[in-house]
């Protein structure tokens, strides 16, 4: 069968940090990771299908992210691949791999980058499994609990009664992808104000006037100090974007999610869900 022309581009097998595969540390003995998982036998290799554009931020957090994984399933064959449009190597990569796990480096729903992905896996011999997007999950409103508190935005630990003189009274969830991604991080806001035990409203990063909305309604509702908890990877936003659309909506932010040891075991979570 004939590839699509809506693919990728593979990250630079020479990319420091970043090979193809990737290198694991010993098995066994008393050192090994407590919550390191048993490879499968016969293991499909897992494709970490990354939405461009490619940047330097964005090949460096992938490296991250591949390593954490790799670390938490020794011996797993990972072949991350940036997908951008009107590139080939998403099918080449495949083809190097008739059987294997796609799993989308995506936080919540992605039309686009979803149907690049189907485009090329139709056109493409072979068997592959295609996973759904990370979240929502309960792990990820954990990091953005921590990415709030690293800021001095919330406590560390809502079991300790010590207070934070920066902490925020609500939070604005802002994520990226449209509506659709809005009302799919709905369900991470709902666990992240339970975590919290403050309320939180989601917003669309790409669309500035929902923001300042939420900000507001949240500052009718009594919250004095209002912070964005970016629901993003981090280069997968426009550089400067966040902290913009904080100033205008009068809030401080916290960092993005970036390479965190949750989202590689949300990615394994899905390669070993696929794999049964």
């Amino acid at each position: 069968m004939s590839s699509s022309s809506d693919a990728a581009s593979p990250l630079p097998a020479r990319t420091p940090g970043l090979p193809t595969r990737v290198p694991q540390p010993r098995q066994g003995g008393r050192h090994r990771r407590p919550d390191s998982h048993e490879l499968p036998e016969a293991a499909k290799p897992l494709i970490l299908a990354v939405p461009g554009p490619t940047n330097a931020d964005l090949l460096a957090l992938v490296g991250e992210v591949a390593l954490l994984a790799g670390a938490d399933l020794p011996g797993l064959d990972i072949r991350p691949v940036v997908i951008e449009e009107g590139e080939t190597d998403l099918a080449a990569v495949l083809r190097g791999a008739p059987s294997a796990v796609v799993v989308p480096l995506l936080l919540g729903p992605n039309a686009e980058a979803a149907a690049r992905i189907e485009a090329v896996l139709a056109g493409t011999e072979g068997e592959f499994l295609r996973c759904g997007v990370l979240g929502p999950h309960p792990l990820l409103a954990e990091v953005l609990h921590e990415r709030l508190s690293e800021a001095g935005l919330a406590r560390a630990d809502r079991a300790r009664l010590f207070s934070v003189a920066t902490a925020a009274e609500g939070i604005v969830l802002v994520t990226d992808g449209g509506p659709e991604a809005v009302t799919a991080a709905e369900v991470t806001g709902v666990l992240l104000a339970a975590r919290l035990a403050l309320p939180v409203m989601t917003a669309d990063l790409g669309d500035p006037k929902t923001v300042l909305a939420a900000a507001e309604r949240l500052r009718e509702m009594g919250a004095a100090s209002v912070a964005l908890a970016p629901h993003v990877l981090g280069p997968d936003v426009e550089p400067g974007r966040i902290a913009e659309v904080a100033v205008q909506a009068g809030c401080t932010a916290a960092e993005p999610i970036g390479a965190h040891t949750s989202v590689a075991k949300l990615i394994l979570h899905k390669y070993l869900e696929a794999c049964g």
